[in-house]
């Protein structure tokens, strides 16, 4: 198995690759899924997508045994989904009593950390989960980072296909085109960009690409620019060939889930923008408000491996329907409505071409993929028929952690899925509004 974590957050650039959601998928709520999770199982329970449930399971272990490093650990990484900081800390912190080199509570922490903006803290937590990039890029942050200046913007889309532009201002110079996806982490520009921006980098390391090798580069950035609303302060990343040319030209850079939630974003898909508003209890209130007069439910919305967003979602084919914790991919560029594993098509029985495969490229390895054409995929109000869509026969539904996010995964909604709707992604209540038709 490919570590996807290990490209996804360093794509830079390729987060757009059409299979770059695979990671963020689903669980499969099968018969022995259930049955496990029926047990009281802790572990079952997570893997199922059952996080509520896990939690008490596994704090339940730890009044019987304190010093249990995994469910301490666990305990911790369900907190985390959620963004409850509070809790993370006190369980991830117990993990780290128990065990200070722990590598994955090391991991998790740092995370914790930085998605409240204390980079600092989180430094030394990178180098002992082995991310001596991410410690000495961290390290270097000085000062309030992700500063907001500004209120609300509506930034228009210049096109929607083969991946959706808009238009920012890196350091006061002229507007470049971004594109936007949140299977990626950071933001990230061209080489080319950075040089113009006046960059320097404060870490760097080789990694391989498509068979070959390239730099990657972290810094800080002074300031971003979406219309209306500034980032001042912002940690960046830019990739370059071995001789300092740019990696990719398909865009000028790529803006990532991290810089989406410092904000209250809405992914206007059918209105063609994005609204970007400064993320307050006010701005809050007012969205899930509109929402719900746009007849919008609420979707819970969970946070994994530092970018990948999940909610709860199906798909049904001949054999039948499930529901669970689907991944939810915003931006990019794909064809598809949504991605599924292989065992998900066959056992819901969702008609496979088999006949027309698909050879592509995503995580920097070869990938081959099928047309596939379910039922149905939806999403709260959300829906789609007999959509297309593909499916790998040879992703597992469950990915363990380093590598994937632990808990079983069936499928994920893609660019194309969107296009009828608004989303609206409350990263303080972690919920997610799914409206039909332009923003108000």
């Amino acid at each position: 198995m490919a570590d996807d974590r290990q490209w996804n957050r360093r794509s830079l650039l390729r987060g757009a690759a059409v299979l770059a959601g695979a990671a963020a998928a689903v669980p499969l709520l099968g018969g022995a899924a259930t049955a496990l999770a029926g047990s009281g199982d802790a572990d079952a329970l997570f893997k199922a997508g059952k996080f509520e449930e896990a939690g008490r399971a596994y704090e339940e272990i730890l009044k019987k045994d304190p010093k249990n490093l995994h469910a301490a650990r666990q305990r911790g990484y369900v907190a985390l989904l959620a963004n409850r900081f509070a809790d993370a800390e006190k369980y991830l912190k117990m993990a780290l009593a128990l065990v200070p080199d722990d590598k994955d509570a090391n991991h998790f922490l740092a995370d914790c950390y930085i998605r409240q903006d204390k980079f600092g803290p989180s430094a030394p937590h990178w180098k002992a989960a082995g991310e001596d990039s991410y410690a000495k890029w961290f390290a270097a942050v000085r000062g309030e980072a992700y500063r907001v200046h500004g209120e609300t913007a509506r930034v228009p889309w210049k096109q929607m296909d083969p991946m959706p532009l808009v238009e920012a201002s890196v350091n006061g110079g002229p507007t470049k085109r971004f594109t936007f996806y949140t299977g990626a982490p950071n933001l990230s520009m061209r080489a080319s960009v950075a040089k113009e921006a006046g960059l320097s980098p404060v870490a760097s390391q080789k990694i391989d690409f498509e068979g070959g090798t390239i730099w990657a580069y972290y810094g800080i950035l002074d300031s971003f620019k979406l219309g209306g609303i500034e980032l001042r302060n912002v940690p960046v990343g830019w990739s370059a060939t071995e001789s300092g040319e740019d990696v990719d030209t398909d865009s000028d850079g790529l803006i990532g889930t991290w810089v989406f939630y410092h904000l209250l974003t809405t992914f206007d898909y059918a209105g063609r923008q994005l609204i970007l508003r400064r993320r307050t209890p006010e701005t809050a209130r007012k969205a899930r408000a509109a929402a719900t007069r746009a007849g919008a439910e609420p979707l819970p919305l969970w946070l994994a491996r530092e970018q990948y967003l999940h909610s709860t979602g199906s798909f049904a084919g001949v054999a039948g329907s499930r529901t669970g914790v689907v991944g939810v991919n915003f931006g990019g560029g794909s064809e598809i409505a949504a991605g599924m594993r292989g065992t998900t098509a066959q056992q819901l029985g969702i008609r496979t071409d088999y006949d027309r495969q698909i050879g592509t490229f995503a995580q920097s390895h070869p990938a081959v993929v099928y047309p596939c054409y379910p039922k149905e995929i939806r999403l709260g109000n959300a829906g789609a028929k007999a959509v297309y869509c593909y499916t790998n026969p040879n992703q597992p539904v469950n990915v363990p952690w380093p590598y994937g996010t632990g808990f079983d995964t069936m499928g994920w909604f893609s660019h194309c899925f969107w296009k009828p709707y608004n989303i609206t992604v409350d990263f303080t209540d972690m919920n997610l509004y799914i409206a039909r038709g332009a923003a108000a």
